[in-house]
Parts: C-alpha cells; sequence; structure tokens
C-alpha cells in the first residue's frame, strides 16, 4: 500500500514486536481497513455536495470543533464539512495517539484515497495545519489527487524556525499556564476531571508539533489562504505570511480579531471566508437536493 509499509508486515515480524508497536500495528490494520473511522460527516444529508472540506483540528481537539460549520455555510448543501477524528479523543479515545508526523501522514493518505470522489479541499487550525500541508505533499509526491485549496490557521510557515520552546513535557501546572495564554477556557483549564482527561492525548499532540522537522520540497501548486488572530502570542504575521513561499498558485491572508483559538468567536465570518474561496469550484447550474441554482 503506498506509503505504508506497516500493513505487508509477515506474521514471524509482528511477533517480534514489542506490545505497544504490536497494538499500534493492529489499530493501523483496522484504521486502513475501515476509512469512515477517519471522517465524520458534519451533516448526513449532504452526499450530494460538490465540494468536500477536510477539516483538521488542533492540538488536543477533535472532530467536534467543525460540526457546526456545515449549518453556518449559508444552507444550500455546495460544499460538505468533513471534520477529521484522528486517534486519542472522543469515539477513538481508547486507540494511541500518534506522536511523530510521518506515521499519521501514512495512516490519512491510506484513508483518503477511498474517500476522494469529488473535488475536495483542506482545512487545518493550528496542529491541523501542518498535518494538512503535510498531506498535501503526500499526495503530490505519490502522484494522487491535490486539494483544489488549502486553507491553513494559526500556524507558523513550516520552513520557519520555531521562537517556542518546546511545551510538550512541561509540568501539568506550568503547561496549564502555557495554554491560558494561547486562549483555552479558563472553566476548561479549572476543571481537573477534564484536564487529567485531555492532557494525554494533549501531550501527544504537542510532542507531533515539537519533533516535527521540516523537509525542504518545491512549492505546492494548489493556492494557499491562510487566517489567524490578531492576538495570537505564539503566532505572528510574519509567521502567517511566510506560507507564501510554498504555493504557486495564489495567497492571501486573513486576520480576525482574537487569540489563537479565534476560529471559535469568528466561526460564522470563517465558514464564509472558506466559503467564498470554494465557490469557484461550484457547477453554475448544478442542483443540490432537488433545488435549482439560479
Amino acid at each position: 500500500m503506498s506509503g505504508n509499509r506497516l500493513p505487508e508486515a509477515t506474521p514471524e515480524q509482528v511477533a517480534k514486536l514489542d506490545p505497544g508497536s504490536r497494538r499500534r500495528l493492529l489499530w493501523r490494520l483496522r484504521q486502513r481497513s475501515n476509512p469512515g473511522a477517519w471522517f465524520l460527516p458534519a451533516s448526513a444529508i449532504r452526499q450530494e455536495a460538490e465540494v468536500d472540506l477536510f477539516c483538521f483540528p488542533y492540538a488536543g481537539s477533535g472532530a467536534s470543533t467543525f460540526h457546526r460549520w456545515q449549518h453556518l455555510d449559508g444552507g444550500d448543501g455546495r460544499f460538505r464539512v468533513l471534520p477529521v477524528q484522528l486517534p486519542g479523543r472522543e469515539n477513538r479515545l481508547a486507540e494511541p495517539p500518534h506522536r511523530r508526523m510521518a506515521g499519521l501522514v501514512d495512516d490519512l493518505v491510506g484513508a483518503l484515497v477511498t474517500v476522494m470522489d469529488r473535488p475536495f479541499a483542506f482545512f487545518g487550525h493550528s496542529m491541523g495545519a501542518l498535518i494538512a500541508y503535510e498531506v498535501a505533499c503526500a499526495l503530490r509526491s505519490r502522484g494522487l489527487p491535490q486539494p483544489a485549496y488549502l486553507m491553513l490557521s494559526a500556524f507558523r510557515a513550516p520552513h520557519l524556525p520555531s521562537t517556542n520552546i518546546r511545551i510538550y513535557h512541561l509540568p501539568d501546572e506550568v503547561l496549564k499556564i502555557v495554554l491560558a495564554k494561547d486562549g483555552m477556557a479558563p472553566d476548561v483549564l479549572s476543571n481537573d476531571a477534564l484536564m487529567s482527561a485531555l492532557l494525554p492525548t494533549l501531550r501527544a499532540d504537542l510532542e507531533l508539533c515539537d519533533t516535527y522537522e521540516y523537509m525542504h520540497r518545491a512549492p505546492l501548486d494548489v493556492p494557499i489562504a491562510v487566517f489567524g488572530g490578531e492576538r495570537d502570542v505564539r503566532v505572528g504575521r510574519n509567521d502567517l505570511i511566510g506560507w507564501r513561499e510554498h504555493t504557486t498558485a495564489g495567497f492571501d491572508l486573513t486576520v480576525f480579531p482574537g487569540d489563537h483559538l479565534y476560529l471559535h468567536p469568528a466561526a460564522r465570518v470563517l465558514v464564509l471566508e472558506i466559503r467564498r474561496r470554494l465557490s469557484p469550484l461550484f457547477q453554475p447550474d448544478s442542483s443540490i437536493n432537488g433545488g435549482d441554482v439560479a
């Protein structure tokens, strides 16, 4: 299978794996045979949509981040929101989260190729932006269809050096201070039971980002739209502008009021901005769910 060698392991090789590696192998095999676990449609009535929007979540979050987006798009069903559900959260909480980018990208590409039946675009916020970019690069390198648009939010361009310290290994109380500066809600941070459930997956996600190593590639032939919050203390305007170097097909930047998690209060306006960029992909004379489009 393209890009994923683990499913080809022999029984003898599997027997030699340590228990943790064996469990991960089994999970990866199951997920490759069940790609539906990765993509949770925000609405069951969008099967006739013309464009799929795959949405990649930020560290510690899951597909539920994007569930209400489908109801903010104008209601005509022209595009379908497909939140990406990563292992280790929500309905996949029992699965081990990925801690390295390469394995996650391999699994995502393997799942994506089974559902790419129409034009599609990627949106990713923070960690999700980095994942979306890496998946787009992997699709290109394997000769697979490319997203029609790459929409990246609240993450610095990958070739730029990080000015932030690695935080995945910080003590809980120090990590909470960092999360508060990033905009995590105080009622979440003060809920010890909730934080004890969130922190293991959050740390794994932060480790995935903190250990990421950029590999130079030619720019993508895909337009890139970048979004950010004007009060984001971790990702500045120049960090966002740097994404311009990763496309030959057009670039624009939109900054919203808010901090690193601006996408929640700005959800309605953000979805309209996304729709505006997807609209050239819509068929001018198409009918969705029986309704005529003038």
